[in-house]
């Protein structure tokens, strides 16, 4: 794409001057990314225009999410549209460093995998000219930005990411949609976001709704100096989209959630609605003919009774109805874990939306006629996952162990009826910017290793394999080492914490939930810690256990984890008989651009989920396309990666699914807690005051080896797989000391990671689920 660098930084320049009356040169970095951003949406606009009239006619997909994690846009945009080492250049001309750009927020609308894998779609189907939209929340507040106190304990604070403006979004108030509750009505307000396409003229569209009032003020209430009734209705309809995730733990905050969910769904169907009528005229019998609807998870399934809702006012029967909605819908599932499973109380439904919960109730009973064995509400509760599978064409997990999962058991009974709905689509992920991006040195080694650029078709990373040699390990070496110098630079700066790049990078950055795991790194490394002090690992190689990961903030267990892990991290960095051997740090805040610094500096990727729990992971592609060795179960994504890479390139240790399944009802984790000196040692620093000590710690402790009244003593296997997961950990440092050999196995990993391009994913979604082309530009 030939986009006019020079132009897009006059109109920078004039930018800056009209709003903020600064020079280039005195601009804040929040001016200078504002008018930067404004500049890029000029460059692109016909572009952007194009290529909505380009596919307004033909059969296209809708990608309806409830969280988006597109982190930080500007380079990433500017990377995609190739202009970024072009601007960079002009800047520093001018004595400006695009580097400070740095301090701009990531637009942080999301919580982790699910909302980061939806970006990611985006960006494949726009450079692979896939005609996919997608539709979320504008919430006004992101996940929550992390900090930790004194105790080491998370502390959240509200994510105002766009309180210096948004850029990268137009407000297009001429589309907005009502949608009603039984006390009061609200505006969504749709504001777009482009998704510009690599190396292609498409530019796609992320569509997030915004909750307005009709009336931001009883004027009336206001001028009887009634302030707070004055804005009921303002606050009652912004509370709507004010935060991702509100705390559902009490019937107002469920009743809160249900409204996101509705709001979402009905907004973006309404705006299909519209969008069809514009193109194909006001006979909606052939909507699913043009319109194909993916749901990611549960949150956005009202979607199903709410179409249904709106071809009903449209004129058409429920049965009419119902057969389009079936026609339109797919549904991607991302959890094998029945408590994650969504579920809604019908009373608490029918006070939020009552004509669904009717809705929902007619579909439950068409089910039951037909499949007596079946249902979508039993209990008085709507089990939202079920109607996804029942009101839908397809159901697909998200790595081939996931889906076989979820035909085993998860939804076993469905599969029996409806076997020809059940599909694979192992997720993946943009190389454009976990790659490219992220890590341009190594990207430019394969690209002049295998002659040419490689991003839009990463099946041509693979012509690295039968070149692989000293040379070339050598040199990825040397660029893992500059990763690692740069990663230091940050943490030095953001955490204020030295480390030594010659260091291994030991890496588990993901949500802090008690499935993945951290625990079980932190007793391994309390393990390892008593070790060195013994001298009981003479050949131990120097390394740095890192973490990144927040905790949802009423989840308190996880939050004891995270208190833990810091506290690890204090005595073992204060202690210099070990200083020369082991570091531990908990990143604050990690998100989308703290993992562009991370990923690309990690030696060993830890994705240690007990066998069956983790759906797929995109972590662990991320970290082995960049080269690091997965340590890691046989869970999720990490099947295939073992499968791609070899098993001989990777460090996989614990009992499988069928093991586990086993072994599930007569697991005494006491007696391995007995019988094991070394592990019994880590597990007491939660109690023994090795470490400071609270009752969260002492819960943690006893969940391992007594349980709870939710679930059985170590319901995540941690002490099952723990001596081999150690053998495993310490093998992988073992290995380290041979550098050329090491290498060779990250960098096998680096060839192999074709499979693992969200383009792949995107495709095969493209081809076997929503049946659509690539649009011709």
């Amino acid at each position: 794409m030939n986009y006019d660098c020079l132009s897009i930084l006059k109109w920078t320049e004039a930018q800056l001057k009209y709003t903020h009356d600064v020079s280039l040169q005195e601009a804040t970095p929040q001016e200078l990314h504002e008018a930067l951003g404004q500049a890029v949406m000029m460059a692109i606009s016909d572009n952007w225009n194009n290529s909505k009239h380009t596919r307004m006619h033909s059969r296209k997909a809708y990608y309806i999410s409830a969280e988006y994690l597109i982190g930080r846009l500007v380079y990433s945009n500017m990377y995609n549209m190739g202009i970024l080492d072009e601007m960079k250049q002009l800047f520093a001309e001018r004595g400006v460093d695009l580097a400070i750009l740095e301090d701009i927020e990531d637009a942080a609308l999301g919580n982790g995998g699910l909302g980061r894998l939806a970006a990611c779609f985006l960006d494949s189907a726009a450079s692979t000219n896939i005609p996919l939209s997608g539709y979320g929340l504008r919430y006004r507040f992101g996940l929550f930005k992390q900090k930790f106190d004194q105790n080491g304990s998370q502390v959240e604070a509200a994510d105002d990411w766009a309180k210096y403006g948004d850029p990268w979004s137009y407000r297009r108030y001429n589309h907005t949609v009502k949608v009603s509750f039984p006390d009061h009505t609200v505006l969504a307000v749709p504001y777009d976001v482009p998704v510009i396409g690599y190396g292609t003229k498409n530019v796609g569209t992320l569509r997030l709704w915004q909750c307005e009032a009709e009336e931001e003020l009883d004027f009336g209430a206001f001028n009887d100096q009634d302030y707070l009734r004055a804005l009921t209705q303002k606050n009652k309809a912004e509370d709507i989209t004010r935060v991702l995730y509100p705390n559902d733990s009490t019937w107002e905050g469920k009743r809160l959630r249900i409204k996101q969910q509705y709001v979402l769904s009905s907004a973006s169907l309404q705006d299909m609605i519209r969008t069809y009528k514009s193109a194909h005229g006001k006979d909606l019998s052939h909507f699913a003919d043009f319109y194909a609807v993916q749901l990611n998870d549960t949150h956005p399934a009202m979607s199903i009774p709410e179409l249904i809702r709106l071809l009903m006012l449209e004129g058409m029967n429920f049965e009419q109805s119902f057969n389009i909605a079936q026609k339109t819908f797919s549904y991607t599932n991302h959890t094998v874990m029945g408590e994650a499973l969504e579920k809604w109380n019908l009373e608490l439904m029918a006070s939020v939306v009552p004509e669904i919960v009717d809705i929902i109730l007619r579909i439950d009973a068409k089910l039951k006629s037909e499949h007596p064995e079946l249902f979508i509400v039993r209990d008085n509760t709507a089990h939202m996952a079920n109607l996804s599978v029942y009101v839908g064409t397809y159901v697909n997990g998200v790595a081939e162990i996931h889906s076989q999962i979820l035909k085993d058991d998860v939804f076993h009974q469905w599969y029996n009826a409806f076997p020809e709905r059940f599909q694979n689509k192992t997720n993946g992920v943009t190389p454009r910017r976990w790659m490219g991006l992220c890590n341009p040195e190594l990207t430019q080694m394969i690209k002049y290793r295998i002659g040419g650029d490689f991003l839009n078709d990463l099946d041509k990373i693979g012509k690295l394999k039968p070149m692989i040699d000293d040379d070339m390990v050598r040199q990825f070496n040397a660029i893992k080492h500059q990763k690692k110098e740069q990663l230091c630079q940050v943490l030095q700066k953001q955490e204020g914490i030295s480390l030594n790049p010659d260091f291994i990078f030991d890496v588990q950055v993901k949500r802090l939930h008690e499935y993945k795991r951290q625990l079980l790194n932190a007793l391994s490394i309390m393990d390892i810690y008593f070790r060195l002090k013994n001298g009981e690992l003479p050949d131990f190689q120097p390394t740095v256990y890192l973490f990144g990961a927040k905790s949802a903030p009423g989840y308190q267990r996880a939050k004891a984890v995270i208190r833990y892990i810091n506290r690890i991290a204090f005595l073992i960095n204060n202690d210099p008989a070990v200083s020369d051997k082991l570091k531990v740090i908990f990143v604050q805040n990690y998100n989308c651009s703290y993992a562009e610094h991370i990923i690309p500096a990690a030696d060993i990727s830890e994705q240690i989920s007990p066998a069956g729990t983790e759906a797929s992971g995109t972590g662990n592609m991320k970290l082995m396309l960049n080269g690091a060795v997965t340590l890691g179960t046989l869970d999720g994504a990490n099947v295939e990666i073992v499968k791609e890479a070899g098993m001989e390139n990777n460090y996989i240790f614990g009992a499988t699914v069928q093991q586990i399944n086993e072994c599930r009802d007569s697991y005494y984790p006491r007696g391995i807690y007995d019988a094991d000196y070394h592990l019994r040692r880590a597990i007491d620093t939660l109690v023994d005051s090795t470490v400071p000590t609270d009752d969260n710690q002492r819960d943690l402790y006893h969940a391992l080896l007594d349980g709870t009244h939710w679930h059985k003593a170590d319901h995540y296997f941690l002490l099952l797989d723990y001596a081999s997961y150690l053998d495993a950990k310490l093998r992988a440092n073992r290995d380290y000391a041979d550098r050329l050999n090491f290498g060779r196995k990250c960098l096998m990993n680096v060839a192999s990671g074709a499979k693992f391009s969200s383009d792949r994913t995107i495709r095969q979604y493209a081809e076997e689920i929503w049946h659509i082309e690539p649009t011709k530009y």
